[in-house]
């Protein structure tokens, strides 16, 4: 039983018609269970309307030379091509997704550009042909890198030596998207208001903040207000201040500093 992991959508309701393509499952040349991305499949309902169309990716991968194949259909589509990878445009499906006009990526998607592969038997001059073979395969790839994020070959090529995954926000740093799905706006930092004293608030002033007041009713309150504000010294002298203040008239304040003095040590 054939099974079909990508389809086209058409949005009726818009006032120009466009068409959703949801891209899922390997790059193929041609289709063996029915969830492979084949290249005449997807030229059939490429052209079967007009409009802008927007492609979903999450694919890991394939035939490169079928993945070639739809980057240049998507490439000459005349209307305006949207690629939106959602979650994983590795190896050929990476060709792919920089075929379109905008390239938008989910900021939890990845993706993945490495080195073309090929199975080789023979003798040397059979290793030899497929290794020029892959050399060949993998300057067209990067032209169609170089192409979408002005990025040196150079660069590019030593990224696909090492077999580099990016994420989203890598993707777009380094050209091969666009911008991130669903980013918010970035707003402008929120400034004080001008006519708000910081160091002072209307509402909800204690007594004696602003200075006036009752000066035994603020230090009832806020015994080590200052404290607060400066130092260890001053946390100190606070909690000392309100000892004395408090202490029985039977003991000197002079002989209770003492003693208070030889517990700090």
């Amino acid at each position: 039983m054939k099974r079909k992991f990508w389809n086209w959508v058409k949005n009726e309701g818009e006032l120009e018609a466009t068409r959703t393509l949801f891209l899922n499952g390997e790059i193929s040349d041609e289709t063996w269970y029915g969830d492979e991305v084949t290249p005449q499949l997807f030229k059939d309902e490429l052209n079967a309307d007009s409009g802008d169309i927007t492609v979903w990716i999450n694919s890991p991968g394939g035939d490169v030379f079928a993945a070639a194949q739809i980057y240049n259909m998507l490439r000459d589509y005349k209307g305006h091509v949207t690629v939106k990878i959602d979650g994983l445009a590795a190896s050929a499906a990476s060709v792919i997704a920089v075929a379109g006009d905008t390239v938008l990526v989910s900021p939890v998607a990845m993706m993945m550009i490495h080195n073309p592969a090929t199975l080789a038997m023979g003798n040397t001059k059979d290793m030899e042909a497929a290794i020029a073979m892959l050399n060949e395969v993998k300057e067209s790839i990067l032209n169609a890198y170089v192409d979408k994020t002005g990025l040196s070959r150079n660069k590019l090529s030593k990224m696909m030596d090492d077999e580099t995954w990016f994420n989203a926000k890598k993707a777009v740093e380094l050209g091969f998207a666009d911008k991130v799905l669903f980013a918010a706006e970035e707003k402008p930092k929120k400034k004080p208001e001008e006519d708000e004293d910081p160091d002072e608030k209307e509402e909800g002033k204690e007594p004696g903040e602003d200075g006036e007041g009752d000066e035994d009713e603020k230090k009832k309150k806020f015994p080590f207000q200052n404290a607060y504000a400066y130092s260890r010294k001053s946390v100190a002298d606070s909690f000392l201040n309100k000892v004395t203040d408090k202490a029985p008239e039977t003991v000197p304040v002079d002989q209770l500093r003492k003693r208070l003095d030889l517990l700090k040590r």
